[in-house]
């Protein structure tokens, strides 16, 4: 990817100031939708001055991509630790649906900033937060053929396909919920996916 200047955030280190401001956004977006937060708010949230958000982070909307960017790791970090030791392409993926559908009902704020505050910014495609996404989903296609290579999933069936059509359940099972912050009964919601997906519609 050719990197857009200014579009990757200021610097890799995480000074407690630059943690506070983190938080403090992830706070007020709990309630409040990114665009009705001033750096100011974000500012007195985090116990610093405005000019200290300037200093770690390129814009506001920079500081929103890295918001995106921890959360996507921990999200990251808490798949990996489930999978490992699992041998099965489907068992993995299994894992990856629920884990998904966990995460974005307990946080909120992480499937709202994912699935509604970025994609409509053109800048996003040029951040951090967006590498980690598109290695997360390298991941998931580089199960998928581990799985088609050892005649676990069928050798006709198109792995960037068989990747989109996951990603895109899981987002499509979770948004309504997300946009009227409603109950997603995550059990029952990934055992349907799976069903379907690894299992056929077909009577």
């Amino acid at each position: 990817m050719v990197e857009t200047a200014g579009m990757k955030h200021k610097g890799h280190t995480n000074p407690p100031g630059r943690q506070k401001i983190i938080e403090a956004l992830t706070q007020l977006m709990q309630t409040r939708a990114f665009h009705s937060v001033t750096t100011a708010e974000i500012a007195e949230r985090a116990g610093v001055t405005e000019g200290l958000i300037y200093k770690y982070f390129n814009s506001k909307k920079d500081l929103l991509y890295q918001v995106l960017d921890d959360l996507f790791a921990r999200f990251n970090e808490t798949v990996l630790e489930r999978i490992a030791g699992k041998s099965s392409a489907i068992q993995q993926l299994e894992i990856i649906i629920a884990s998904s559908i966990e995460y974005y009902a307990a946080n909120r704020v992480f499937a709202r900033i994912l699935l509604l505050e970025v994609r409509n910014s053109q800048d996003y495609f040029a951040s951090e937060a967006y590498d980690r996404v598109k290695a997360y989903a390298r991941q998931i296609r580089d199960i998928i053929d581990q799985g088609i290579a050892r005649g676990e999933i069928k050798a006709d069936i198109d792995p960037q396909i068989l990747r989109n059509v996951i990603l895109g359940t899981i987002e499509h099972a979770c948004l309504g919920e997300i946009i009227f912050s409603r109950t997603l009964d995550a059990p029952v919601v990934t055992h349907s996916i799976s069903t379907i997906l690894f299992n056929g519609a077909k009577a």
